[in-house]
């Protein structure tokens, strides 16, 4: 497959919204695969379409073995939360679109999420913990809403401008 160019904030793509798959064909398994080698490229544990410039609601997800069990990479088109716990978890997260940066974001413990996987077939999925964290953090992207989009507006304004700042330097 292919390793797939990352986007970077400010780049203003990374705040639009995405569009609905119609179907997973094979085109979108294509994409997952695509992200999915992305995200093994640079050791992530998750990644979003529109965090490489396509504006279709996919995702995936790996976030590898989780207590002593290897999981499975999860490929997901058009996640929906159906329900989120009240009660909520602080992790320190970070981005590949927001590089070099990772702050404290609070978010639900547990979730439940509906979506269409790579063979067309709607799963529904409870998860909890860091699995519940990354697949809230890339629907984030879906919405175009970054994670430093859940921080104070001042550790934002800080990142943002240190951001910024590189981006000239590098002009």
């Amino acid at each position: 497959m292919a390793v797939l160019d990352i986007l970077t904030y400010p780049d203003p793509r990374l705040q639009e919204k995405a569009f609905p798959v119609e179907k997973v064909d094979r085109a979108i398994r294509t994409l997952m695969d695509n992200l999915l080698d992305t995200l093994y490229h640079v050791n992530g544990v998750g990644f979003a379409a529109m965090q490489v410039g396509v504006k279709k609601r996919v995702i995936v997800v790996d976030v590898g073995e989780r207590d002593g069990i290897p999981s499975k990479p999860l490929l997901m088109a058009n996640p929906t939360l159906e329900w989120v716990s009240p009660t909520t978890q602080v992790t320190k997260e970070g981005c590949f679109s927001v590089p070099g940066f990772y702050e404290n974001v609070t978010r639900p413990l547990e979730i439940k999420v509906s979506y269409v996987d790579e063979n067309n077939h709607p799963q529904t999925l409870t998860p909890s913990g860091l699995l519940a964290d990354c697949i809230q953090h890339e629907i984030d992207h879906l919405d175009g809403i970054l994670f430093i989009d859940h921080l104070s507006s001042l550790k934002r304004s800080l990142i943002v401008q240190k951001l910024l700042k590189r981006k000239k330097n590098r002009l």
